[in-house]
């Protein structure tokens, strides 16, 4: 079966024409580096992952610059870790979406992972398909829906999914007065946590020259839930408690396991909810979608809210394929395609601990409480 693999970051698209929407001026910026770093990471988890499965062959589109520097196996300096068998594709600058369309169009299914923020992961994923490639995504109306927070939030509100309450602001309004804060503002696409700032009690927020997304922040622990979709069956994954960095512009650092039952339960039931709320508006889903929410201090639940959902495979995949012997992305693949997910989830002893940016997750981090900001 192969299976074509496409990372924005690794595949050219930092070297292509939507980057500066995505990170900013320069290839360089740290917001590059902390994208590049985690698509690395996913890269390099999933390789690792479909060498469990023998039926998968792995094409990887590979920024010809980074092709080069490794010679399309073992390691690329500061890059790509790659396994024996998998094919590389080089990347030349500027060709970056026509070869993923080449490559999508040959292949028996295409795995493709890109930022929400400027429409990238949508146009992709449509050009793509209309190239007659069998994408591992969700419909294209999902995708809409999904990578734009406040479209996920009135949908999601509208079927009885909790969400904070929120509102958008349009490029250069300020901060409504008598805003409640402390207050979470986010753009309206985005991936990783960029653009993320907590509005502290009393403090004021500045315009930004574009549309966000402003929201009560919820008191309680952040985290992820990843869903494998199909016709056919629905597949919760473990819960990942999710670790950002203190300040007022927290970054994405990681996550693990440590939750408790009563927390895996409620997060597991919600995620299944804002799932399903959003494939009844738009259309079933298909292959890996993320839930972000909080979880609040009451144990009964009331205070649980969805933060957003995600129509793509997200980070926790780093953590998650370590738990098992067999093959995530095979099992994500069977559920997609209407069979039954049959990854364990555990039996390697790994307790799922992961830092975005695949290195060594720290020992301690931030427990995040947004509602002391």
């Amino acid at each position: 079966m192969r299976v074509a693999l496409y990372e924005w970051c690794c595949s050219g698209g930092l070297r292509g024409p939507d980057a500066e929407a995505v990170v900013g001026p320069g290839r360089f910026s740290p917001a590059a580096a902390g994208l590049r770093a985690e698509g690395r990471a996913m890269v390099e988890a999933i390789l690792r992952d479909a060498a469990r499965a023998p039926d998968l062959c792995i094409e990887l589109l590979l920024d010809s610059h980074l092709a080069a520097a490794g010679g399309g196996a073992g390691r690329l300096p500061g890059a790509i870790e790659i396994p024996a068998g998998v094919t590389v594709t080089p990347v030349a600058p500027g060709d970056e979406q026509a070869a993923l369309v080449r490559s999508a169009s040959a292949a028996d299914f295409t795995l493709i992972i890109a930022p929400e923020t400027g429409g990238v992961l949508a146009e992709r994923v449509a050009a793509a398909r209309a190239g007659g490639a069998r994408v591992v995504l969700p419909c294209g109306i999902f995708i809409d829906v999904a990578t734009n927070k406040q479209a996920t939030a009135v949908a999601l509100a509208a079927a009885g999914v909790p969400v904070p309450a929120g509102r958008v602001l349009q490029a250069g309004e300020s901060l409504p007065e008598g805003f409640v804060r402390p207050a979470v503002a986010k753009a309206l696409a985005s991936c990783g946590g960029d653009g993320l700032v907590i509005v502290a009690r009393g403090a004021d927020l500045p315009p930004a020259p574009f549309s966000r997304r402003i929201e009560v922040a919820v008191a309680g622990q952040p985290v992820g839930v990843s869903v494998l979709c199909g016709p056919a069956a629905t597949h919760p994954l473990p819960p990942v408690r999710q670790r950002y960095s203190a300040g007022d512009q927290p970054r994405y650092l990681g996550g693990d396991l440590d939750l408790t039952p009563s927390q895996s339960r409620r997060a597991t039931a919600l995620a299944l909810r804002a799932v399903r709320a959003i494939g009844n508006a738009t259309g079933t889903a298909s292959g890996w979608v993320g839930v972000d929410m909080i979880l609040g201090l009451r144990e009964d639940g009331v205070d649980d809210r969805v933060l957003e959902v995600n129509p793509r495979m997200t980070t926790s995949f780093v953590g998650l394929s370590t738990l098992s012997t067999t093959s995530l992305l095979g099992a994500m693949l069977a559920v997609a395609t209407g069979g039954i997910c049959r990854w364990p989830g555990a039996g390697t002893g790994a307790d799922g601990r992961f830092a975005s940016d695949g290195g060594r997750p720290p020992e301690r981090c931030l427990e995040t409480d947004w509602s002391g900001a």
